[in-house]
């Protein structure tokens, strides 16, 4: 985690103004003077710093912190690959796994399977090996053009339910949504559906929920 601390830090937000002028506010990113920048950040042997990341995508599989550029940069070294990003989906047992997204070069012909081989072999550890690889026609990304992780979050959680509700007969649909910058799993059910064994069965996971009946 990369934190900074010096006299061009900002002293907080401006969050009111008072007789005394505006009223500043770290909103818990500040501590003694240093702020938390929220990236990930390695320091070479020159003394460079080099940001890998932001600490908000980590993927946490059984309190084990995944950096999702690890199994980024091992997609990116295939040769059909052209973009790559990887998040954390809902797991029962392990809180969360990886799984990744990415598109290919125009006319290449890579099946998903193969795509996870891939970056099973050359990720540095058994924990961030991908559980699946997506092609997607293309990644979404904010109106600036920044990747943009939640969407994919909602996918693959949309995705996890579904896997573990489909021997459900009463449920018509499952999706992820972004409910206000939270991933939300929206399952349907038929009406007068017994709603007991699918709330059970999303208790399991440490996500929010809702049910709609259709």
């Amino acid at each position: 985690m990369l934190a900074i601390g010096g006299p061009t830090v900002f002293p907080g937000y401006v969050v009111d103004r008072g007789p005394d002028g505006p009223v500043l506010d770290g909103l818990g990113k500040l501590r003694q003077g240093w702020l938390d920048t929220g990236d990930l950040a390695r320091i070479d042997g020159d003394g460079f710093v080099h940001l890998t990341g932001r600490a908000k995508d980590l993927i946490i599989r059984g309190g084990h912190n995944i950096d999702p550029a690890v199994i980024e940069n091992a997609l990116m070294t295939h040769p059909a690959v052209t973009a790559a990003q990887a998040v954390g989906r809902p797991d029962v047992h392990a809180g969360e796994v990886p799984v990744a997204f990415v598109t290919l070069a125009p006319g290449a012909d890579v099946r998903p399977v193969d795509l996870r081989a891939w970056a099973c072999d050359r990720v540095p550890e058994q924990a961030a090996a991908p559980r699946a690889v997506t092609v997607l026609d293309a990644l979404p990304v904010t109106p600036v053009g920044k990747p943009f992780k939640p969407a994919l979050r909602a996918a693959a959680t949309g995705e996890a339910i579904a896997d573990a509700l489909r021997d459900m007969p009463a449920i018509t649909g499952v999706r992820g949504e972004l409910d206000e910058g939270v991933v939300v799993a929206i399952v349907s059910l038929a009406r007068g559906a017994d709603e007991s064994a699918v709330k059970e069965a999303l208790n399991r996971f440490a996500i929010t929920w809702r049910l709609e009946l259709s």
